[in-house]
């Protein structure tokens, strides 16, 4: 327990806009980027996906994934389980070496987790059913995402080998991706496998938010409002803006224009 005098408003205000950023990513965001791209028979399953790993992600994230992944470490592999169900954790209470409140940091790490089942939806969209998925994300992220999340970030035991992940290059991106390559290859492939976009409006504006929440995602990472977090926004979107240039290119040199979904 730490003094009330120590928080810092400033970062605070910057970390509750981050996590309103990150979930925007998957709420609307996600849900509109894999709905447009999907065909129209499957659009609002597509989108269910996304709003029903935010919503079970959030629960099981306070009930106990939480404490798992970030509670001090057994052996490397899992957090002590102290704080089920946010018990213990006051509204006094500052996140270790920063000047953000604890309830903030769990917040923060929640759309993390969220969007990290989300992203694979688009793997299984035409290959599993809704109910399976429902059961996949409560398993998945009990069994993989948060021990991995505890060893990269929670004093696991990747951390103690030297392991650095500023904003989710292994926990999120790698994590998520080789989930969704185990899903396909089990699964097997779609039975129409034709790229048939319902709704590139739906698109664009799932990507244009994507790349707004980006800003939280990675600049709120830093947990605090400093020339770190302002330099992860600014590489976030040059980033950002140079892979879509590339794109716009490589569409030109293969049909002679760009294209809405080539961008």
């Amino acid at each position: 327990m730490v003094s009330e005098s120590l928080l810092n408003t400033g970062d605070t205000a910057w970390i509750l806009i981050s996590t309103a950023l990150v979930m925007i990513m998957t709420l609307p965001g996600l849900a509109l980027f894999y709905g447009g791209m999907s065909k129209k028979k499957n659009v609002l399953n597509t989108m269910f996906l996304s709003l029903a790993a935010f919503a079970i992600a959030s629960v099981i994230w306070v009930i106990f994934g939480y404490q798992f992944a970030f509670g001090e470490t057994i052996n490397g592999f899992l957090g002590v389980p102290t704080h089920f169900f946010l018990n213990g954790i006051g509204l006094d209470m500052l996140h270790p070496d920063t000047g953000i409140p604890e309830l903030l940091y769990v917040a923060f790490q929640a759309t993390f987790a969220a969007i990290t089942v989300a992203l694979i939806s688009g793997a299984i969209v035409g290959r599993m059913k809704a109910k399976a998925w429902l059961a996949f994300v409560v398993i998945w992220l009990t069994l993989v995402y948060i021990p991995v999340a505890h060893w990269v970030w929670g004093g696991g035991w990747l951390y103690q080998l030297g392991a650095l992940d500023f904003a989710g290059g292994a926990v999120v991106h790698l994590n998520s991706g080789i989930a969704a390559l185990a899903l396909i290859l089990v699964l097997g492939p779609r039975k129409d496998q034709r790229l048939l976009p319902h709704h590139l409006g739906y698109v664009v504006i799932g990507a244009a938010l994507l790349w707004f929440g980006w800003f939280g995602f990675n600049g709120g990472s830093a947990l605090a409002a400093n020339g770190l977090a302002a330099n992860a926004i600014i590489t976030t979107n040059v980033a950002a803006a140079t892979a879509m240039i590339g794109w716009i290119l490589i569409d030109i040199w293969n049909s002679g224009k760009p294209t809405v979904l080539g961008a």
